[in-house]
């Protein structure tokens, strides 16, 4: 029997009689995690890991139905058991393990094989069959560590200061804004917009330690910003507050920023490669480390990357989804930032 087919509303689980991240309105959804193309207003009932759960209910509605699970804690749904995996992309990002009759298929959602200072690791799980994402799914496309990203970014912010410039992050206000904080923890006084740190808050309340950061208001002084770091979502490039920021120096954080044509692109005065998405290596090392007999190649560079798959004895197939990063965030991003 098949464990799982791909539908217009999404991956459905047909003996569970649930999907995964649906695209459309479900009576049950296993969410991955709380980005905005994973998980969607007006689900039945939404299933996650416990970290996700202030998340979705801060984005999606406080009264939503909702139930959470810790990593590797199962729960059977109609004869399936389901459990969640660290999946490493961003603050409660798990991968969605599915067993039926001894058959296992993963979903991994989103994911990053490097670890950071923030997220729970990423932790490879072995299946029959395997749903991976691509979006850097090219060979050009490969991360520096944790450690020297920190140093990268953190000397960037001693420069700005030395000349008596701001350093504003621009970043998602899910995932990308958090992993910057941490990086620059310590170094100087961190300002947030309210789409980050309301954000800030459901996460603390299930239990998460974020560095210390001040809400940034039109209220707030120009010379009590001057020199500090200011983190904002991308929607206010070019905003009204981006302006009121003394002297501001702009930075982005993005994958993206890998590729120089970018930086100059976006009109700021840096790009930084911090992403929340699994390299070129990174993608290659996952999908072997499951050992999986076919393997489902998501949004991104699916083309390519399926077709090295298969060229290296690994059977692969494109999986078309409406699953993109930079369409619902960016939209879910503008929503939130212009208030």
């Amino acid at each position: 029997m098949k464990l799982v087919k791909f539908t217009k509303k999404g991956i459905y689980c047909i003996p569970g009689k649930f999907y995964l991240d649906p695209w459309y309105p479900v009576d049950y959804a296993v969410i991955s995690h709380g980005h905005a193309d994973h998980a969607r207003w007006g689900n039945k009932h939404y299933l996650c890991h416990n970290d996700s759960k202030a998340i979705l209910q801060h984005r999606i509605g406080r009264d939503i139905s909702i139930e959470s699970l810790g990593y590797n804690q199962p729960k059977q749904i109609n004869g399936v058991k389901v459990s969640f995996f660290p999946a490493g992309h961003i603050i409660g990002s798990a991968q969605i393990k599915l067993e039926h009759k001894g058959y296992v298929v993963v979903f991994s959602g989103d994911y990053k094989t490097q670890p950071d200072f923030l997220t729970t690791p990423f932790e490879p799980v072995k299946c029959h069959e395997f749903i991976t994402e691509s979006t850097f799914g090219l060979p050009i496309y490969k991360w520096k560590s944790e450690e020297e990203l920190q140093t990268e970014i953190q000397n960037w912010v001693l420069r700005n200061q030395q000349n008596n410039r701001t350093s504003v992050f621009l970043g998602y206000s899910l995932g990308k804004a958090q992993r910057v904080m941490k990086l620059l923890e310590g170094v100087s006084d961190i300002y947030v917009h309210s789409a980050i740190h309301n954000l800030n808050e459901a996460i603390k309340n299930s239990g998460i330690a974020l560095p210390e950061s001040t809400l940034i208001t039109a209220d707030s002084k120009k010379t009590d910003i001057q020199n500090k770091i200011v983190i904002l979502p991308p929607a206010l490039l070019g905003s009204r507050l981006l302006k009121r920021i003394p002297n501001a120096a702009t930075a982005i954080c993005s994958g993206w920023m890998h590729i120089r044509g970018n930086r100059r692109w976006k009109g700021v005065d840096a790009g930084f490669a911090v992403s929340d998405h699994a390299d070129w290596d990174g993608l290659l090392e996952a999908v072997k480390a499951t050992e999986a007999e076919k393997v489902y190649v998501t949004h991104g560079s699916q083309a390519v990357f399926s077709k090295y798959l298969n060229e290296i004895g690994i059977e692969a197939y494109e999986l078309k989804t409406e699953f993109g990063e930079d369409e619902l965030i960016k939209a879910d991003e503008q929503k939130t930032a212009i208030s």
